[in-house]
């Protein structure tokens, strides 16, 4: 898999139609935004494009948002746990491609993948967006304890993976 290129904001269509909030909230953080989704994804188009399936939700949004970006960050983690589901699900039917001659690593997301979609989740929310553990359970939709139990044993895969 190929370095992740830097994401740069597009420009929003109609700026007048959009809440100041939100189009700020997509100037400053697209690309923090596109990278929490890349990590969770591991697909570079699939991650800009989660992104801004979720700016465009919640722009749709009948009712104006006090603080945009743990709405719209929560959205792009549903959405890429729905797209995890369906990803694999679409993996299970595919038929097995022939044994390629060589194989390109990508570390990171090869040691993600060993992880539960709960466990990567939990594991990007606290390291990568700095998230305490209420924040990730609200997000994940489960309780606290959990999310560190999801944490704790996502680690510990993490170190057999690496130490391999």
């Amino acid at each position: 898999m190929n370095a992740m290129p830097k994401a740069q904001p597009m420009d929003l269509p109609a700026p007048a139609a959009w809440d100041t909030d939100l189009v700020e909230v997509y100037r400053l953080h697209y690309g923090r935004l596109v990278r929490l989704a890349y990590l969770l994804t591991g697909q570079n188009a699939v991650a800009e494009e989660i992104v801004q399936d979720s700016f465009v939700a919640s722009h749709r949004l009948d009712r104006r948002l006090r603080d945009p970006y743990p709405y719209v960050r929560r959205a792009v983690v549903n959405r890429c746990r729905s797209w995890g589901r369906r990803y694999s699900l679409e993996r299970e039917h595919r038929p097995r491609p022939p044994d390629p001659a060589e194989l390109a690593v990508d570390e990171m997301w090869d040691s993600l993948m060993a992880l539960t979609d709960r466990q990567r989740t939990a594991i990007v929310l606290r390291f990568y967006e700095d998230l305490p553990d209420d924040r990730i359970a609200e997000i994940l939709g489960c309780r606290q304890s959990t999310v560190r139990s999801a944490i704790h044993r996502g680690l510990l895969t993490l170190r057999r993976v690496i130490h391999l």
